[in-house]
C-alpha cells in the first residue's frame, strides 16, 4: 500500500484538473520505465512469529539497520515507517510485510539486479536480527489475530472501516503479500488497449503465480486464496472494472469512477512529519471538491489528497499515472523478476499488444468474470472454451516472448530478456503451479509439517 503521495498542494477548483493529473502520465516510448514491486513476510527463526514493529528483533529495527546501505529513514510520530534511495522505496504493509517498491528502470535487467541486491541488504541486516523472509501470496501459518499491526496512521483507519463493506479486508491487510508492474503509456488510446489487455489476461497471471494455499498450517481450497480474499474485501473499489471495455472508455470515465470510490482519509503533513491523518472513511471525494467534506469543512483538496485517494482503489488494474498489474502473488526472486517480463513483452511492444488484443478482443464479460473467479480455486486447470486457462497461459507466453525478443533489450553478457519468463512458461507447460508444488510437498515429505514452507522457501 503507498504511502503519502508528492503530488502539488495547489487546490482541486475543477474536475479537468483530475483529468490532466492522469494524462500527464503520458510519455514518449523513449521514455517508458519498468517499476516492480514487491511484498514478503517476515518471521522470526527461532519460532516463526511474524516480527512485532518495536524492539530490538522487530520491524523498525530492520529498517533503521538497512540505513547502512544509504537508505534515508521516513519517519511518522518520530519512529522510522519506510526508506528512500535513488527513486526507490522501502515500505511496510499493514502487518509489517515489507515492501521494494522499484525505481523506473529501462529493462529486466536492471529489475532483477535491484531485486537481487535489495534481498541481499534484507538479509544482511535480517541474520543480524535472526529474521527471515519468505515470498509468498498469503501468510500459511498465522491466525489473523495473531498477526502485527504497524503504527502507520492510515493502516488504523482502514483496520476500523475494512470490516463494515466486506469480510476479509483485514485478511487482505494482515495476511496477504504480492508482486506487480508499473508500465507507461504513450496517449490516452494506448492506455485504454493497455488497460483492456491486462485487465482481460489479468486472470491468466493470478494462475501462473497462484501461490497461496494454505491458512493457519492446512490447505486452505485454493490456490490462490489470496486473490479469493479481494472478492471479499470491498466491492466498491475491487474487481474487473467492466467499464474499460465500454465504447468511449478513458481518462474522464475512469476519474468518475475514482470519484464514487468511498474515502478513507484526508492527509495534512510532509515528510518526517507527526500522524495528520484525519478519517474520512465511507465518505465521498466529490462532497471534498464542492468543499463540503465532514473530515475537512470548507476546504478543497489538492492534487495531493487526488493522489493519495486514487491508491485506495484496488481494482485487479489500477490506473494513476501509469498502469498497475495487481493480479499475481508474491514469490521468490526468480517469479519477482518474471512478473514485469510478461507484462513488459505483451505490453510494449506493438504487435505483441495487437496480438494479445486478438487474444482477449470477443472474451464476453460473462467469461472475464468466469476466468476471474474461477482462477483462486483452480489456477491453470480452469475450464476454459473447451480447452483450460493453461493452453491461454500458454499462448499469452508465446505473445510475450516474441515481444521482449523485438525489444532486444540485451545484458553485458549480451542475452535478451526472454529468460525472465522461463519459470511461468516451464508452469504452463506442466500445468502445475506454485502451489500445487508445495501442497505435493505438504501432503507428501513434510508429512503436514507447514513449518517446512519456512524454512525451504525463504530467501
Amino acid at each position: 500500500m503507498s504511502s503519502p503521495s508528492q503530488a502539488g498542494d495547489a487546490p482541486v477548483e475543477h474536475r479537468q484538473q483530475l483529468v490532466d493529473y492522469i494524462a500527464a502520465g503520458e510519455k514518449p516510448r523513449a521514455d517508458w520505465r519498468i517499476g516492480t514491486e514487491h511484498e514478503k513476510f517476515g518471521f522470526r527463526l527461532d519460532d516463526l512469529e511474524p516480527p512485532a514493529f518495536d524492539g530490538e528483533r522487530g520491524i523498525e529495527a530492520l529498517l533503521r539497520g538497512m540505513t547502512r546501505f544509504g537508505w534515508e529513514e521516513v519517519r511518522e510520530n518520530e519512529r522510522t515507517i519506510a526508506l528512500v534511495r535513488d527513486g526507490a522505496s522501502v515500505t511496510l504493509e499493514p502487518a509489517g510485510q515489507l515492501e521494494l517498491s522499484g525505481a523506473p528502470l529501462e529493462s529486466i535487467h536492471q529489475t532483477c539486479s535491484e531485486v537481487g541486491a535489495h534481498l541481499l541488504e534484507v538479509k544482511t541486516v535480517a541474520d543480524d536480527l535472526r529474521l527471515g523472509f519468505l515470498g509468498m501470496g498469503f501468510q500459511p501459518k498465522w491466525r489473523r489475530e495473531e498477526m502485527p499491526w504497524m503504527p502507520k496512521g492510515r493502516y488504523g483507519i482502514m483496520r476500523a472501516y475494512m470490516p463494515k463493506v466486506g469480510g476479509l479486508g483485514l485478511d487482505m491487510m494482515t495476511r496477504t503479500c504480492t508482486v506487480q508492474v508499473n508500465l507507461d503509456y504513450a496517449s490516452e488510446a494506448d492506455m485504454v488497449r493497455k488497460f483492456r489487455v491486462s485487465l482481460a489476461l489479468q486472470p491468466v497471471a493470478t494462475a501462473l503465480f497462484a501461490d497461496s494455499p494454505f491458512t493457519e498450517g492446512r490447505p486452505n481450497g485454493y490456490l490462490s486464496y489470496r486473490s479469493r480474499i479481494w472478492t471479499d474485501t470491498d466491492p466498491d473499489r475491487t474487481g474487473m472494472l467492466d467499464f474499460v471495455f465500454d465504447e468511449g472508455f478513458g481518462y474522464e470515465r475512469y476519474v468518475d469512477y475514482i470519484l464514487d470510490v468511498p474515502m478513507y482519509f484526508v492527509y495534512r503533513g510532509g515528510a518526517n512529519s507527526g500522524q495528520n491523518y484525519a478519517d474520512a472513511s465511507g465518505q465521498s471525494f466529490r462532497d471534498f471538491l464542492a468543499g463540503r467534506l465532514p473530515a475537512a469543512p470548507g476546504t478543497l483538496p489538492t492534487l495531493r489528497d487526488w493522489s493519495d485517494h486514487m491508491t485506495t482503489a484496488f481494482p485487479e488494474v489500477r490506473l494513476k499515472k501509469y498502469l498497475e498489474m495487481r493480479g499475481a502473488d508474491g514469490g521468490p526472486w526468480n517469479r519477482i523478476c518474471a512478473l514485469p517480463a510478461f507484462w513488459t513483452g505483451l505490453l510494449y511492444d506493438d504487435a505483441a499488444l495487437d496480438a494479445a488484443w486478438d487474444l482477449v478482443k470477443d472474451f464476453t464479460l460473462a467469461e472475464r468474470h468466469a476466468l476471474r473467479d474461477g482462477v483462486p480455486r483452480h489456477a491453470l486447470k480452469l475450464p476454459f472454451r473447451g480447452a483450460s486457462v493453461r493452453e491461454l497461459a500458454i499462448e499469452a507466453l508465446k505473445i510475450s516472448v516474441a515481444g521482449l525478443r523485438r525489444r532486444d533489450a540485451r545484458n553485458a553478457q549480451d542475452a535478451d530478456e526472454t529468460h525472465f519468463l522461463d519459470p511461468l512458461i516451464e508452469f504452463a507447460e506442466s500445468g502445475e503451479t506454485p502451489a500445487e508444488r508445495k501442497l505435493a510437498l505438504y501432503h507428501g515429505e513434510w508429512g503436514g509439517d507447514i513449518d517446512r514452507v519456512f524454512r525451504e522457501f525463504a530467501y
